[in-house]
């Protein structure tokens, strides 16, 4: 009888609470969404997976060793590249080697439709500071508003971790970061309708110039330099990124190129996604805290959206009637690689069936990936 009641004893069915339940059911509807809707499932899968990984309840300290905060458990060291910042490198890696930058080289000035769509993260640090978040917590979740969640992950990482005074958000960010990653298609539509007029989504542009190999393999070097010399911080990521797209670009390290687009950033992905998951046990996630980093995520997304539409309607003030960009490709300046990209591409199409804007839209998101990174540098420059 003493063995059977030790068993239930650490067993789910004795230590469960309302917060691993609802938990659970958070991960079940991640990977509801991810199959049924197919809403980003390289990373809901494993994220929703990753959830009730960490939220099987258990008798915590009782030596076991499961938990992902658990010194010693498995699950703990593959959270090491989480919290030391390792994996959001590798997957920069692994885009740059899958990204061709033609687009961008070949029009330079729809970079600044990057940078202008970073304007959201920067106005939630403030929103985030006005609700008591201290300024490097605040700088970690403004960063949601890039989109990007490897990059959401390494800064938080770096300002939010739990060390120096500071909350773990890491979870709560990351999951937010990848959440509205996988609403682009929702969230985006609505606000390029509303901020933009029908004749301006029936603007045509010029179809981009060819790019020489020179100027491709040219590209990454001074990208590299000029970023890095801008915010130091960011080279942790675009360093990997440039090299990944020079191992692309540069015809003669195609073997590496193939393993860092496919093998490495596949597991990476997979690691990513299930520790980050996993790392929302009820306990840390289920927090006011949480609630206003959603909120805080979803303002930066969409001001950061509603910055790169407007900004191209701007440029439009200062460029020839031949030259005009279609405003629509602003809302690519957020770095949901190449998500937004096709939001503009569809909704260019329903416009006018004949425009299509994927080609251009590629420039503003690419540019938004080096812009949302440099951001995070300067933040780091700041905060740290």
């Amino acid at each position: 009888m003493e063995g059977i009641h030790k068993f239930f004893e650490y067993s789910g069915f004795t230590n469960y609470t309302w917060g691993h339940l609802i938990m659970i059911g958070v991960g079940l509807f991640f990977i509801f969404l991810a199959v049924k809707y197919k809403y980003e499932p390289l990373l809901l899968v494993p994220i929703g997976f990753g959830i009730l990984i960490g939220n099987v309840p258990f008798l915590e300290n009782a030596g076991l060793n499961l938990g992902i905060y658990e010194e010693g458990s498995v699950i703990n060291y593959l959270y090491q590249g989480v919290l030391k910042g390792i994996y959001p490198p590798l997957i920069f890696l692994g885009i740059g080697a899958m990204t061709d930058f033609s687009t961008l080289i070949s029009n330079p000035k729809l970079m600044l439709l990057g940078a202008a769509a970073q304007i959201g993260i920067f106005l939630t640090f403030v929103g985030a500071v006005v609700l008591n978040f201290n300024e490097a917590e605040a700088g970690a979740i403004g960063i949601i508003g890039g989109a990007d969640g490897p990059t959401a992950i390494f800064l938080s990482s770096k300002l939010a971790n739990g060390l120096n005074g500071t909350q773990n958000l890491i979870g709560p960010i990351a999951i937010a970061a990848y959440s509205y990653m996988a609403l682009v298609p929702v969230i985006q539509p609505p606000i390029m309708r509303l901020l933009t007029s029908k004749k301006e989504r029936l603007i045509r542009m010029k179809p981009p110039r060819a790019v020489s190999k020179t100027e491709k393999i040219m590209f990454p070097i001074l990208g590299l330099l000029l970023t890095g010399f801008i915010a130091p911080g960011s080279l942790p990521l675009l360093g990997m990124l440039f090299f990944g797209n020079l191992l692309k670009e540069s015809m003669v390290t195609k073997r590496l190129a193939e393993t860092a687009r496919n093998s490495l950033i596949d597991i990476v992905t997979i690691l990513l996604g299930v520790t980050v998951g996993a790392s929302t046990q009820a306990n840390v996630f289920l927090t006011p805290q949480s609630i206003f980093i959603f909120v805080l995520g979803a303002v930066s997304f969409i001001i950061a959206t509603a910055g790169g539409l407007l900004f191209a309607k701007f440029m439009n003030l200062f460029l020839s009637k031949d030259n005009k960009i279609n405003p629509l490709i602003g809302a690519a300046g957020v770095s949901a690689v190449p998500d937004s990209a096709r939001v503009v591409q569809h909704e260019g199409l329903k416009a006018d069936p004949s425009n299509h804007l994927l080609m251009h839209a590629m420039a503003p998101n690419v540019a938004g990936v080096i812009g949302s990174a440099v951001a995070a540098g300067i933040l780091m420059s700041f905060l740290l």
